[in-house]
């Protein structure tokens, strides 16, 4: 019989490719104690250690029930940490992102052509479509080009009064007008495009009254090219992952549905803390504090309809609301 030392340098040697001959012929033993020792399982491992507790623990049943709730969209991993801190996580980010990994496809970012502007000089502005059907639910989404900064506003349409409504509020939260706003080319924007020449459209004239009132230029991205408006495309990702989609989970765990008042109500207060205030990716900045470099040099509004600002308790009018007046007050707490 050999040794634990003679059968592990048996096993090493046929790992190198040797034969058992010359295995037989080198440990000075015959080729069947060679084949019988290949043959056997290797030497027992140690036991693995049960994993250790970690501060997630507690936390692992919630985060899998929202991911399930929000299922086939997907709630980044920075919501969900700010959701468990409120409810006592005192971890990083990272414990999360390890626990969640394995249950999102990691797709490749495409690459984009970035164009920069100077402050004040443009807005990028957008409807995004939320659902269709009986009920719909649209967002109309403004960045300034210099800063990021965002402003959302929902509706049920996207018609002209929608889009000029959402605009003059969208200036008012900005507390300026920019130089230039760029579109795409729907028609409540833009009835027929060169319609005069190269670079001469027909406008829509609701759209030309309100540029004429607030000052600024319309502008059209080119066609098939809605990467010309970049910034505010990928803020409609952000905007989906980020806001809607642990808002709609909470109102579905709840049995609701996400209406225009309810979205109108939290996204404020969203803009205000989370999205205008985080390190933007590309310019290294908060995009609340850039804009006040866009405020100096854009024109103030004809007349502010009222300053945006993150909402606060106040009483709501029944008749305008889909749900129990309870369900809007607890959104309130929530993002508190």
């Amino acid at each position: 019989m050999l040794t634990q030392e003679q059968a592990v340098e048996i096993r090493v040697l046929a790992r190198r490719g040797l034969g058992v001959r010359e295995i037989a012929r080198q440990m000075d033993c015959s080729r069947n104690t060679v084949r019988r020792y290949l043959r056997e399982a290797p030497a027992a491992k140690y036991k693995a250690r049960s994993p250790r507790p970690t501060k997630l623990d507690p936390f692992k049943t919630y985060l899998s029930h929202r991911i399930a709730a929000a299922s086939p969209d997907w709630i980044p991993a920075t919501v969900l940490h700010r959701e468990i801190r409120q409810q006592g996580y005192t971890g990083g980010i990272s414990q999360i992102k390890v626990h969640i990994a394995g249950l999102k496809p990691v797709t490749p970012a495409e690459p984009v052509v970035r164009f920069e502007t100077a402050p004040g000089q443009q807005m990028q502005a957008d409807f995004t479509i939320v659902r269709r059907g009986a009920d719909p639910l649209l967002a109309l989404v403004a960045t300034m080009g210099f800063s990021r900064a965002t402003f959302v506003q929902f509706s049920q349409t996207e018609d002209v009064q929608a889009l000029t409504q959402a605009l003059r509020a969208a200036f008012d939260y900005f507390g300026g007008v920019p130089e230039h706003v760029l579109f795409d080319n729907a028609k409540t924007v833009v009835l027929e495009r060169d319609a005069h020449g190269p670079g001469l459209h027909r406008w829509n004239p609701d759209l030309m009254n309100l540029a004429e009132a607030c000052g600024f230029k319309p502008r059209l991205c080119q066609p098939y090219r809605a990467k010309t408006k970049g910034k505010v495309e990928r803020f409609n990702r952000y905007l989906k992952g980020s806001f809607l989609v642990p808002l709609a989970a909470r109102l579905k765990a709840d049995g609701l549905k996400l209406d225009v008042a309810a979205a109108n109500l939290a996204v404020l207060r969203w803009l205000h803390e989370v999205a205008n205030a985080r390190r933007h990716a590309t310019t290294g900045a908060v995009p609340a504090v850039r804009l006040l470099e866009e405020q100096a040099v854009m024109l103030a509004p004809p007349k502010l309809i009222a300053p945006a600002q993150p909402p606060e308790r106040r009483a709501m009018p029944v008749e305008s609301l889909q749900h129990p007046l309870a369900v809007y007050d607890e959104l309130l707490e929530v993002l508190a």
